[in-house]
């Protein structure tokens, strides 16, 4: 986040909001009678959970101000984060539960309004994943259907097989998060891999003695050498980087410094993110490389076998849905399941979109992780591609 961009005002969506506001009531209303209670958080909200757990993209664009006590606090960039807080600080936490919502969030968009209306529904502690998921996608494309937006791509991906694929090949700690790291945030994947795979050149580091001891470290160990000596030096952070940051930048150099990303390890990468189309042609691909390459990758791909049943029994014809193994949503709390339904012909912004996020329960406090999958709905996009549905002749 720039010093810019937290000085900024924002910029209201005046009429366009509004005017989007009875066509978005009525689309609550589907998502009350399909049993997802209306939540309303704060506007304000601490701004932490959104630096730390966010996707770049909103960290960048964020509002921030700071209040008497010194706490750095936002307007609310989205609404997933604060609808999953007020669940944790309700008596239901840890229960399943559902909730939808409708209410203004505010982002820097360029010349675009930084106010603007968002929907979407967030299901959490449902132990049935698959169905689950399949259940966020079906209410998704009925949200479509509610603006007289029918001809939609849907776009998936799942990033608990990207996971999978990672921890069987068995790499370095710090590998595994970079490549995890890149996946969530669209980094090209391909031009990182190939930088992974060169040995470091050889030469001299003014950092070397630290590099020397970190070398075959885990995380934990190079954090608290980090903090150690930065605590000697009198300095909790460098040149805008945390403590934290600092111990994967070192931990990542002395691995690096090891030597290379396994050739095999890269082929087996490139292959797997090659893999796109039809879902069961995937789901027929992503069993032949297991196979071919001796990993286990069963229980992630039974779990996405799993979900394309239940998306197929909801009646979504899951042969024009597009699956691929690279897709991302830039977000960093993704942890499976994750889609996008877009205007056709439309590939730039999503009119929905949305996926599972079983971590951040945990990242925003909770002792026991707690599954969670939902989704946002773009009112303004909507509005702009597709005409309301209407019932007894009002819109």
């Amino acid at each position: 986040m720039t010093e810019a961009a937290a000085t900024r005002t924002p910029q209201s969506a005046g009429g366009s909001a509004n005017g989007s506001a009875s066509w978005a009531d009525a689309l609550l209303l589907s998502f009350a009678q399909a049993g997802y209670l209306r939540a309303e958080p704060g506007i304000l909200q601490p701004a932490e959970p959104f630096l730390d757990l966010s996707g770049e993209d909103i960290r960048k664009s964020l509002y921030l101000t700071t209040d008497a006590t010194g706490e750095e606090l936002c307007l609310r960039p989205d609404l997933t984060i604060p609808v999953a807080r007020d669940y944790l600080a309700s008596i239901r936490a840890g229960q399943p539960a559902g909730f939808s919502y409708l209410g203004p969030v505010f982002r820097y968009r360029g010349g675009a309004a930084s106010e603007f209306l968002q929907a979407g529904v967030e299901s959490f502690g449902r132990q049935d994943r698959a169905a689950a998921d399949a259940e966020m996608l079906a209410l998704a494309l009925e949200a479509t259907t509610a603006f007289g937006v029918t001809d939609v791509e849907i776009r998936t991906g799942d990033v608990a097989l990207f996971n999978a694929l990672i921890d069987a090949l068995e790499l370095y700690p710090v590998w595994r998060r970079r490549l995890i790291k890149d996946f969530n945030r669209k980094v090209s994947l391909t031009d990182d891999i190939e930088r992974l795979t060169l040995k470091t050149a050889p030469g001299r580091n003014e950092y070397e003695g630290v590099l020397a001891a970190l070398a075959g470290s885990d995380r934990k160990a190079a954090l608290a050498l980090v903090t150690d000596l930065m605590s000697i030096a009198g300095t909790t952070n460098v040149g805008g980087r945390s403590v934290a940051e600092i111990a994967d930048r070192f931990l990542e150099q002395s691995t690096l410094k090891a030597g290379a990303l396994p050739r095999d390890a890269v082929e087996i990468i490139k292959r797997f993110l090659a893999i796109a189309g039809d879902p069961d042609d995937a789901i027929a691909q992503l069993r032949a490389l297991a196979g071919d390459a001796k990993l286990n990758l069963g229980a992630a791909i039974d779990q996405f076998e799993s979900r394309v049943g239940f998306m197929a029994a909801r009646g979504i014809d899951t042969h024009r849905t597009r699956f691929s193994t690279s897709f991302g949503r830039g977000l960093d709390y993704y942890t499976g399941f994750e889609f996008e339904l877009h205007a056709k012909g439309n590939g730039a912004e999503p009119l929905v979109a949305g996926g599972r996020y079983d971590g951040l329960m945990t990242q925003l406090g909770s002792a026991t992780p707690i599954p969670a999958v939902g989704f946002s709905v773009w009112i303004e996009a909507l509005t702009q591609h597709g005409k309301p549905a209407t019932k007894g002749g009002a819109a």
